[in-house]
């Protein structure tokens, strides 16, 4: 695993902007990075992070069905109590997922360890599925690299393919997409799986969040009135179960993507019940909750709320004391605790691999840079190859 300096394609930004990357830069500060990519060898992708991907997107899965069987585990997952039953249907009438994206730390050898999932709400899904391809295909037209590079990067195919399964399987024609307003990033993901769907045949409309409505005969709705039957939404269960609109979804008869069980998988609760199913796990990294704390025999510890979004709210701890910290609105329903592993460090830059699923299979890779140790919203997104 390298990092190597290359030129930037000339004009890259005017490229980007007519491909609709409106996001490359936010708030003055580079999101996409070709000034360097980072090279992998083929054993490594399939051995090293595509495999364990596999296998622990299988290790979660087993977390969700013990504990929508459980009561206690459902409490101590933070799932309000009014949902317990819309989860565990949800699992139990097999709904079906779209994508998630396991976070790794990876240093180029030895086995990747899992940091968290991101099954509900993950983004980077353009970048990684398109834009970096492109990048990949004008930087071997160009004579910078190899012909004989490649890319771990079946996303796109596979979402289409993925979307063609529900078209067919539910006889799916048509469906909604969407996210909150005034999130460029989230607009541009849900745009990209909107063209995914549209090349899979299925007509489809977008609403923001805050623009959905409720019927009197208990349907969400769009801004036409039209009733809302199959929604993607870049919005997080966590937040759809605490706010007013909640207690409407059973009756909304509405098939979600993605499902009710997600908000099992995308919780932080899922680090300790996957020590405690599969302990010493090589891709696991021993975590706990608060209350087992003390079963802890490492010194140096990630606090991370059980809700969190891009990388908010982290502690690192060192012997009891906080090294480094990111700020943010989460933690009110407590907190799990990660042994830490220090993301390999290339140059100045902490660098983090998200390795993506649609459905079971594994389907590519991000990687993402940071000069802190904390991988946040504004990390930077450098392309890979496979030489």
């Amino acid at each position: 695993m390298l990092r190597i300096a290359c030129d930037p394609r000339p004009g890259w930004q005017q490229l980007a902007d007519k491909y609709g990357f409106k996001f490359h830069t936010m708030y003055g500060e580079p999101y996409w990075d070709e000034s360097a990519y980072y090279q992998f060898s083929l054993k490594q992708i399939e051995e090293d992070i595509e495999e364990p991907t596999e296998e622990l997107h299988q290790m979660c899965l087993e977390v969700v069905d013990r504990v929508v069987r459980d009561e206690a585990l459902l409490k101590q997952f933070s799932i309000p109590e009014a949902y317990w039953s819309q989860v565990a249907d949800s699992w139990h009438h097999k709904e079906p997922s779209l994508y998630s994206r396991l976070d790794l730390v990876y240093p180029g050898q030895g086995p990747a360890k899992l940091l968290e999932n991101n099954a509900d709400t993950p983004t980077s899904l353009y970048e990684t599925g398109f834009w970096q391809w492109i990048w990949l295909q004008d930087m071997v037209d160009s004579g910078q690299i190899s012909k004989s590079a490649d890319q771990f990067n079946s996303l796109q195919e596979k979402l289409v393919n993925r979307f063609r399964f529900f078209k067919h399987q539910y006889n799916l024609n048509r469906m909604h997409f969407a996210c909150c307003e005034d999130t460029e990033e989230d607009r541009g993901t849900v745009q990209y799986l909107q063209d995914c769907a549209a090349e899979a045949e299925i007509d489809n409309d977008f609403v923001f969040i805050e623009e959905i409505g409720l019927s009197e005969t208990g349907y969400f709705t769009d801004t036409e009135d039209k009733v809302i039957q199959t929604l993607f939404k870049l919005y997080p269960w966590e937040f759809m179960q605490r706010e007013e609109f909640g207690e409407a979804i059973e009756g909304a008869d509405i098939n979600w993507l993605e499902p009710m069980w997600k908000s099992i998988v995308s919780n932080k609760a899922l680090l300790p019940m996957l020590w405690k199913i599969f302990p010493n796990h090589p891709n696991l990294l021993p975590s706990y909750f608060e209350a087992d704390l003390h079963l802890a025999e490492e010194t140096e510890l990630v606090k991370k709320p059980i809700f969190s979004r891009e990388g908010a709210n982290i502690s690192i701890i060192k012997q009891g004391d906080t090294i480094s910290e990111s700020e943010g609105p989460y933690g009110e329903e407590g907190f799990i605790y990660q042994a830490f592993q220090s993301l390999p460090k290339f140059g100045d830059n902490f660098t983090l691999i998200g390795s993506w699923l649609v459905d079971d299979q594994a389907a590519g890779i991000s990687v993402r840079e940071d000069k802190s140790l904390i991988t946040q919203d504004m990390s930077r997104y450098i392309p890979h190859i496979i030489l």
